[in-house]
This record gives C-alpha cells, structure tokens and sequence, in this order.
C-alpha cells in the first residue's frame, strides 16, 4: 500500500508485506518508490513516519492482515496506491529487492467521509483534475509504464485521416495495469467517436459493449498489429458465449459507421478508431488483449482466448467509470443461499419435526408438510439458477451438477410420495413409511455434501463453511437432543 502525491508510482512511499504459505517466513517493510526499476525502490526508505513498533502482519483463513500506525501532522496523503506481486516470489534478505508488482491500481480516498474516489494509473506529473479531460488537457496520468508517449495529457497527434475533430475528445484512462487508454465523444447527434489506445501487446485489443457487464452477449471490436509489421486487421465479433467457437466474427449488435474504423500503431502504441451509430453506447465496458504472438487470421478470423480482461461502467456524459459488479457473482451467492436454505435447513427442519413431534398431531403433519414443500420450491428456484450460472460461466462442475439434479429428483418423489400417502390402517403404509424415511435420508445427506463441494467450488472460503456448519450442527444437536429424549420415553415405557 503507497502514499502518493499525484497517484503516480514514482515518488511514493509504500508499506509492503508479505507472509509466506505454510508460515515459513514473513514480514513488513517501508520503500521509496525512485523509479520503476526494481534497483530504484529501496527498502527501509521513505517519507511516511510509521510508528515504532507499530507494524504487524498476520495470515488467517487465508487473507493477509497488514497493520501499521503513521504519525503525520494533518492526514496521509489521499492517493493510494495498492498492488500485488508475483506469485511465490519475496523479498528476502539481505537485499530484500522488490520484483515487480503484478497487478496494481491507485485511487484517491476522501478520509473524513471514508469515500473513494477518482482512480488513474502511474503518473510523475501533479494532478488535481478529474478523470475526464480533453484529449489535450491535463489530468496528469500516462497509464502504465509502457505507455509514457501516450497520455490524457498528451497531444494526439495520428498520422491517419480522421473524420472528427480530435481535441474535443474526452479521455479517460481505463485499464491502468495495461495502460488502455479510452477518448470519445459524440461528434455529431447519434454519431459516437472512439479512440482505444494501448501499448502493442503483439496481439489484439479489444473493446466490448455489454447489456449487463457479462462477457456473454456482447459485442466487441478487435484489433491487431503485429510488432514484426507482417500484419494487421480490425473486426467486430459477438460473444455467444465464453469458448472461442461461440465468438463469432463479422457479427455483434454494433453499428459501425462504413469507413470509419482504423487500426495503426505508432511509437510501439496501438490506436483503434472506430465511430458508432447510437443515441448512447451501452454504458458497461469490457477490455481485453490477446496471448502475445497469436493474431486472428483468415479464412476463420476466429479469435483465441483473452490473456487478461477487465470491465467498467462508463458514465458517457461526466467521463468518469467504476468498476463493474460481475452479474455471476451475484448469482453464485444466491444460487448457493437459496440451496443452502432449501436443502441444506428446510429439509432437515422438517425431517426433525416428523420424526420426534408425531404425538402433536395433526401439527406435526401440517408443518412438516409445509416446510418440506417450501423448501422443495426454493429448491427448484436454487436449482435452476445453478444451471443459468453453468450456462453463464461455461465451466466443468459435472458432479456437482450431477448431485443437485439427483437431489431434486430424489425431491420430486417425496413430494409425489407425500400425494399417495397411504390411509394409516393400509397394509402398505409401513413400506411407504420405509420408502419415505430412506428416501428423506439420502436426500438430506447428499444435499450436505452437495452445500459444501459447491462452497468449495465456488472459492467462498472457509467463512461460507463454517458459517453453515455451525447452523449444521446447531440442527444436528438439536436432533442428537429429541433422539435421546425419545429412546428414554420408550425405555420408561417397556419399564
């Protein structure tokens, strides 16, 4: 985590800590930030006044806790910037050298009103603007380290033909750690004028425009140069889906102006032109760039998987963005909520309920049946959205699928048993009560093992496990409870 005075890397002054898996080792140190080579950021250096003993580092349930106190006459500065380093590699002594960061990104924070800000990439000029400027102006951030000739604060100057006036664009760094750069405006009424820029990743750049910050339904434009010179192209493409086979080339939702797109590179930097026909472009953005070396190319033009991508929702009229919430996040909490409380509660509620509250009848019976039935609804809903998210995400979860739909099937008899329910004095009620008793068993039991092989597989952590074991055994101590009071109850009365 740095300070910095104009959300730049160079200049600043960072806290950085580490703690190695397994504990063999850890710690947290001050660097000044002199440059961007790995020789310039010193350790134990800086101008941030940290608190003797003050700093601490901790790792638990698998997230890192970095604590450190700074002592400062008014208030820390408000550019911050925060970043990751490569995976397995530390500083250690007795050099303690910092390789470089793999992923970063600098935001200014209001510290009364505990408010995010504006974000930018690295920059060694002083900014006090907004992030939307004209493509002429000065808002003091030239994107990434490979893109210092290019910048919101730089002229654009193109040795290309354009069919718009190039200084009344607004621009905005969009993609720091890549160094994209977005200029636009509406340069006549329903006419809507873009500039991408970004250094050539030798492979594509891409711009897409989603309905709803997805990946699946939007369309994009592609463009590629080679760094060799051996060739270029430009295209729009659909995604159908997220395998390379369902983005489809030559197709998409865009209305692309005729002789309006454009794809050049200068000084090691790619500029993609392109002009829409719309009253306003779709506001969530998706970026992306290609695996080096690898270009779309005829007759198929299809295009390979994405290296690296990342999404934004752009407000056109202010020239400001924010991070975009990622839709199937939020289905995969509520697919995993809904199931948890259909299979995972309900059931096992209802189970306890027509097992040791039968002498309550026809309580018993009622709430059982109701409770059993409302969570066989939420269930079916938990279901469904499993299979949307799997549609959504195109990724192999075969056993997990293979379980959820084994427990609704398993869910759909009972209920069907529950409808021909034989009469008491019926022969055939206590093999329908063996029926219905194993049957419930084996539901509940693989809809346990069900709630936590998809808590593991969606990544949620230990805080999702723990949270539903301690309902779990609430439920099961419970049960442990009215089993015990029950056996008791039949020895009294053989006694």
């Amino acid at each position: 985590m740095g300070f910095s005075t104009n959300g730049g890397m160079v200049g600043s002054s960072a806290i950085v800590g580490w703690v190695i898996s397994g504990g063999k080792g850890g710690g947290i140190k001050q660097y000044y930030l002199g440059g961007y080579a790995p020789n310039q950021v010193v350790p134990n250096k800086g101008n941030l006044n940290v608190v003797a003993n003050s700093t601490f580092i901790t790792l638990e349930s698998n997230h890192l806790y970095m604590v450190f106190q700074l002592q400062t006459t008014t208030q820390p500065l408000s550019w911050i910037i925060f970043a990751t380093g490569s995976i397995g590699l530390f500083p250690q002594a007795p050099s303690f050298a910092l390789t470089k960061h793999l992923d970063k990104i600098s935001q200014r924070i209001d510290y009364s009103k505990a408010k995010l800000g504006s974000s930018q990439g690295d920059s060694t000029s002083n900014s006090s603007s907004s992030s939307s400027s004209q493509a002429n102006g000065n808002n003091g951030s030239n994107g990434s380290l490979s893109s210092q000739e290019d910048s919101c604060g730089s002229n654009l100057n193109l040795n290309a033909p354009l069919f718009f006036d190039t200084t009344k664009l607004i621009c905005i760094p969009v993609w720091n750690t890549q160094g994209f750069i977005l200029r636009y405006y509406e340069s006549s009424p329903n006419t809507w004028s873009f500039i991408l820029s970004a250094p050539n990743p030798n492979s594509y750049i891409a711009i897409g425009f989603s309905p709803n910050g997805g990946m699946v339904g939007a369309s994009a434009i592609v463009g590629w140069i080679s760094t060799n010179g051996a060739g270029g192209g430009m295209k729009q493409y659909y995604l159908a889906g997220t395998t390379p086979n369902m983005v489809v080339p030559d197709r998409g939702n865009l209305v692309i102006l005729t002789n309006s797109t454009l794809i050049t590179s200068q000084s090691s930097i790619l500029y993609m032109v392109f002009q829409l026909q719309t009253n306003q472009p779709l506001s969530r953005v998706i970026f992306a760039i290609g695996p080096s070396g690898t270009f779309p190319s005829s007759p198929s033009f299809a295009l390979s998987m994405h290296q690296d991508k990342f999404s934004m929702t752009l407000d056109y009229s202010t020239g400001s963005g924010s991070l975009s919430e990622n839709p199937s996040m939020n289905l995969k909490k509520s697919h995993g909520l809904l199931n948890i409380v259909a299979w995972g509660i309900l059931v096992i509620m209802g189970a306890i309920v027509a097992r040791y509250f039968k002498e309550w009848d026809p309580f018993w019976f009622y709430f059982h049946a109701s409770v059993q039935s409302l969570g066989f609804i939420i269930g079916i809903i938990g279901v469904i959205s499993g299979l949307v998210l799997n549609n959504q995400l195109q990724v192999d979860v075969s056993l997990h699928k293979a379980l959820g739909i084994i427990i609704l099937v398993l869910a759909c008899l009972q209920m069907m048993a529950l409808l021909a329910r034989p009469n008491k004095a019926s022969k055939m009620r206590k093999y329908w009560n063996l029926y219905h008793h194993n049957t419930g068993t084996v539901l509940i039991i693989l809809a346990i093992a069900n709630i936590f092989y998809g808590i593991h597989l969606g990544r949620e952590g230990n805080a999702w496990k723990v949270g539903y074991g301690i309902v779990l055994a609430i439920l099961l101590f419970i049960g442990f409870l009215f089993e015990i009071n029950m056996w008791s109850s039949l020895e009294e009365d053989d006694d």
